[in-house]
């Protein structure tokens, strides 16, 4: 593992996570904890996420999480005030939270198509529209908005998500051009085909990864670890002139 960066200016701040209990959410809390930031995040999967908080707890970070249904909106914003009334307003906002569900588009209907945009879009416009009144009055902040290379790859076999992860680089655009004034930049981390224990439970193959390496620059498989590094820049202050963006993390894959 490469000898990786710290950053001052994450120390002591406060830092939101959406799915945070598992996978690249995870290894985010974990990058954030490490840096001594003061982080909370939240889950629907009450018992992962209590066990990552008590075990970081545990090693002398500042962890807290809320479950919670991202996809109830009235949910998620009573989840993020808990978060911000222990660990004050956050200067960080992670919008990780996601789920990359095969499906066809032949039998899509509008209910699954709304409730893959709940899943994997609106909530994230919500939690901005919950966190940036701090950060104005705090002077500023980042929102790190999590995407997909999936789309940018005219990848198929999952169009509703592909539909929502294409609409979070027009959303991470204008947030940025509305919050820019009030000093809060606002960016997308690309990620590629990451080998998070779902992604290996349920679709990585010998034939798919080979296939894949194929059209990475990079032939080495991508840990969660090296999105979670990304995430760490554009919260701290050397991303300070960095708004607007995509950051891909996919190995050359595009």
């Amino acid at each position: 593992m490469p000898d990786f960066a710290t950053y001052p200016s994450l120390a002591g701040k406060s830092v939101v996570v959406t799915g945070g209990a598992s996978g690249i959410g995870a290894e985010i809390v974990r990058a954030f904890a490490a840096q001594g930031s003061r982080v909370g995040f939240v889950d629907l999967d009450a018992d992962r996420a209590a066990a990552l908080a008590a075990e970081l707890t545990a090693a002398g970070a500042s962890v807290a999480f809320e479950a919670c249904d991202l996809r109830d909106v009235d949910a998620t914003r009573v989840a993020l005030g808990a978060l911000g009334a222990r660990n004050g307003a956050p200067a960080v906002l992670v919008n990780n939270a996601a789920r990359d569900d095969r499906h066809g588009w032949e039998g899509v209907t509008p209910d699954y198509f709304d409730e893959r945009i709940a899943t994997n879009l609106r909530h994230m416009f919500f939690a901005i529209q919950a966190v940036a009144p701090g950060m104005i009055a705090a002077g500023g902040g980042s929102i790190v908005n999590m995407g997909s290379n999936s789309w940018w790859e005219a990848g198929g076999g999952m169009p509703a998500y592909t539909t929502a992860k294409a609409a979070v680089h027009g959303m991470t655009r204008s947030f940025a051009r509305d919050l820019g004034p009030h000093g809060i930049r606002v960016n997308t981390v690309v990620p590629g085909w990451i080998m998070t224990e779902r992604q290996k439970e349920l679709w990585v193959t010998e034939a798919a990864i080979e296939k894949h390496r194929d059209r990475q620059c990079l032939k080495q498989l991508i840990e969660p670890v090296y999105v979670a590094r990304m995430v760490l820049f554009l919260a701290s202050d050397d991303a300070a002139m960095c708004t607007a963006n995509n950051y891909m993390v996919e190995a050359g894959s595009i």
